[in-house]
């Protein structure tokens, strides 16, 4: 029971390290580049931490975040990727040597003991995800949009998200 109560504190920390929505840094984040008026290249670059759903949320969410900055209503994705950058990371290992030693006569006895820490190998996945992206004032047929209104609601909730002032 001991052993399962550390597992959920471990499982629940690291969750909280996922990357959060933020401006591109060091732990991630996102970023775009205005490629013309109403087009934009939208990406968001997670730790290994963060799941690749969230990086694709997080993407879309950007997404809807500048359509609606940028005066328009409705986006069309119309190049979207996503990838996986993957790594691992063995830790160090250290050993300690206790030992007892003890004379009778012209007679050395003893014993020893070496306990090694560390050694693992830890796999570390980033995901990453781009949208690039065209944005309309008006809902365009025959193309798949998004209303970027809904897509904003609905991504700040799921993620508990506070919406940003305007």
């Amino acid at each position: 029971m001991k052993h399962l109560s550390i597992l959920i504190l471990v499982v629940a920390f690291l969750q909280g390290c996922a990357t959060t929505y933020q401006s591109s840094g060091f732990s991630g984040g996102y970023s775009e580049t205005q490629l013309d008026e109403n087009v934009f290249k939208v990406t968001f670059r997670g730790n290994g931490y963060t799941s690749r759903e969230r990086a694709s949320d997080f993407t879309l969410l950007r997404s809807a975040e500048l359509t609606l900055q940028s005066g328009y209503k409705y986006f069309a994705v119309i190049d979207a990727n996503s990838y996986t950058s993957n790594s691992t990371y063995t830790t160090p290992t250290t050993s300690n040597t206790t030992a007892n030693v003890y004379g009778s006569g012209n007679y050395a006895y003893g014993n020893a003991t070496t306990t090694t820490y560390g050694g693992q190998t830890y796999n570390i996945s980033k995901p990453s995800s781009s949208n690039t992206i065209v944005c309309f004032k008006e809902k365009p047929e025959n193309v798949l949009s998004y209303n970027a209104e809904f897509i904003y609601k609905n991504i700040t909730q799921k993620y508990g998200i506070q919406p940003a002032a305007n």
